[in-house]
């Protein structure tokens, strides 16, 4: 199992961020991600910075630990745009990029662009644009010329030479629970990422809160039997902060949610790197003992 974690774009660059995602590093954090967002609920108000920039930034004062978005969507991106920013990114990173993706949800980044009157997605056309959004982007970033006229976007004879580091391109992490996304993870990704089952946060317990994400996880490969594709080849990661757990009041907590998380088969989990005063509030302390400790601990138990 690996353990990551997500860095928030909440501190300017030369107030703590570079140092943040530096330390990240030096505690040994398989991969640092941030969410891909215009704002996000209670820091709306407050500083909030573009993911792409922050990890560009971040690939310049980093050498080992990969880096990513958890996740980006179509709310407010087209596919054209987004896999020449990534080549890019990857370019920088010198191959160090993961893109988690999801459908989007319904915050501040679906009512953002829209025009007085309009309405935002429903769910149904958030999925019906995810279901063409990621194999467009697929080709975007493993053909060198690529032309696409759909149902929400389109291409023409777009360039993306010289393509990704990674190859045929850099891996994709999709967000999904329902049937769609879990299919389009089965056939597009290289990972499939969840935060559990969001009916069960505030009135849940941890043990109904496992048994919805083995559902999850047995609905994935019943989306990977579909087209052959084997489960294991699939890695599986798990955003923490929105289950009942609280893996991170302390380092036995943490052991605790970890392996009996390890059992359902997740090789990743993430948690956020804390924020004084918010809702990712933890001990500094506790937190750098579970990333330089934690996993070892569960590995000797």
């Amino acid at each position: 199992m690996r353990l990551s974690t997500v860095i928030l774009p909440d501190r300017r660059w030369s107030e703590g961020g570079r140092e943040t995602w530096q330390r990240a590093e030096e505690l040994g954090f398989h991969a640092a991600y941030t969410y891909d967002h215009l704002s996000w609920r209670t820091f709306r108000d407050g500083p909030w910075f573009g993911a792409v920039p922050t990890l560009t930034a971040a690939a310049t004062v980093t050498t080992r630990m990969r880096l990513g978005t958890l996740v980006t969507s179509p709310n407010f991106r087209h596919p054209v745009t987004l896999a020449k920013e990534l080549i890019s990114l990857d370019d920088i990173a010198d191959g160090r990029i993961t893109l988690g993706i999801g459908a989007g949800g319904s915050g501040f980044d679906a009512t953002a662009l829209l025009k007085g009157g309009e309405e935002p997605w429903t769910p149904r056309e958030r999925a019906d644009r995810f279901a063409e959004f990621v194999p467009l982007l697929d080709r975007l970033l493993t053909e060198e010329v690529v032309s696409h006229e759909g149902a929400h976007y389109s291409a023409f004879e777009v360039r993306n030479i010289p393509g990704c580091v990674q190859r045929p391109r850099l891996p994709f992490a999709v967000a999904a629970t329902g049937p769609r996304g879990l299919r389009l993870a089965a056939r597009h990704g290289q990972a499939w990422v969840t935060t559990g089952d969001p009916k069960l946060f505030e009135t849940g317990t941890p043990e109904q809160s496992r048994a919805a994400i083995a559902g999850q996880i047995e609905r994935l490969g019943a989306a990977c039997a579909e087209i052959d594709r084997d489960p294991a080849s699939l890695d599986k990661i798990l955003l923490t902060g929105f289950t009942p757990d609280r893996p991170l009041d302390s380092f036995d907590a943490f052991v605790d949610f970890a392996g009996s998380h390890a059992e359902l088969g997740f090789d990743e989990i993430v948690v956020h790197w804390p924020i004084a005063d918010s809702f990712f509030e933890a001990d500094p302390a506790v937190f750098e003992k579970i990333a330089t400790d934690g996993l070892a601990q569960l590995t000797s138990s």
